[in-house]
């Protein structure tokens, strides 16, 4: 693909963030956008916390803690130890850098900025040259159907009760009269390519998806989408997407995400340990690129954002 090409990613945390980091060793950064998840944003302490966004960024910047995927790296704690001495809640880890930064977006969103402008802010000091952009401005929750419980927020679900309870529906609250961020329809308009990142497709893309107006974009420009595959041999290598996808009626493996993406994504990739599900893959609709998606190092992180590069030059290829 030629290296004037622009190229949206919609993104979740972790799977985005390396995936994006990956692109961004290879690509011209200011070519790239990240269209990213706010539907597990939330307040705590009375600060606007949005867990993706700030993955995302600190992956981006290079001040992710690399044993964890979130968080910064070189993080102290005294804030958090302090609360738990007073019996305060510290059930969401924060650190104090993190404390900082939910800080500052509480203040800005307070004196009436958007979130796209707090976010390309904390971006802008953060060294990064690519535009991250949240899917929308509006307040979106996602709420978890679980069994023997009922609904409940999504951070209560993922964090509090680490995401050990079956999920029997998911909704996502504010999703009606949200509408996409600035930026965000044009950018998957005028895009050469679009990317769906190895993310939850239930917790992390679908509540981009749902957004007005979004999802028809992508249908319309399917031939130029390509989407990867967050299960590997059958389990996700982060969270609880495979689980997910059984608990949901799908297929626990790369045809289940298939069945999910096939209207919106000419190619899904999928990992080669997955390589004899390819022609079920293919009759969903879908071309199966099978490579390595792995990312445990940036050097295989870029070897995946190549092979998707590569991918979408042959999309090119056969429109000519």
């Amino acid at each position: 693909m030629s290296e004037d090409r622009q190229i949206t990613v919609i993104a979740g945390g972790v799977g985005a963030a390396k995936f994006l980091r990956g692109l961004l060793g290879i690509y011209p950064n200011e070519l790239v956008t990240a269209v990213v998840n706010v539907a597990d944003d939330f307040r705590l302490h009375g600060l606007a916390i949005s867990p993706d966004l700030d993955t995302v960024t600190y992956t981006l910047s290079e001040q992710v803690n690399p044993a964890t995927g979130w968080g910064r790296v070189g993080e102290t704690w005294r804030v958090r130890d302090e609360l738990e001495r007073l019996g305060g809640q510290t059930w969401f880890n924060l650190g104090d850098l993190d404390l900082a930064l939910h800080l500052y977006r509480t203040q800005r969103l307070d004196e009436g900025a958007t979130l796209t402008q707090v976010s390309l802010e904390i971006c802008t000091r953060l060294g990064i040259k690519a535009q991250v952009l949240p899917a929308s401005n509006q307040e979106i929750h996602t709420q978890l159907k679980v069994q023997g419980q009922g609904w409940i927020d999504f951070q209560d679900y993922f964090v509090a009760q680490q995401h050990n309870v079956a999920v029997e529906d998911l909704r996502f609250e504010g999703i009606a009269s949200a509408s996409p961020g600035p930026e965000v329809i044009s950018s998957l308009k005028e895009s050469d390519a679009i990317v769906i990142a190895p993310s939850n497709p239930f917790v992390s893309i679908k509540p981009i998806l749902e957004i007005s107006g979004i999802a028809a974009v992508l249908r319309e420009r399917r031939q130029e989408v390509v989407a990867i595959s967050p299960i590997v041999g059958g389990a996700a290598l982060k969270g609880p997407a495979s689980r997910m996808l059984e608990e949901l009626g799908f297929e626990r493996n790369s045809v289940g995400i298939a069945s999910l993406y096939k209207d919106i994504a000419r190619t899904l990739v999928i990992d080669e340990v997955d390589s004899d599900l390819s022609q079920r893959v293919e009759s969903e609709g879908m071309r199966a690129l099978v490579t390595n998606t792995i990312m445990d190092t940036p050097t295989r992180a870029a070897a995946l954002a190549s092979a998707v590069l590569a991918e979408v030059s042959l999309a090119e290829e056969d429109q000519q």
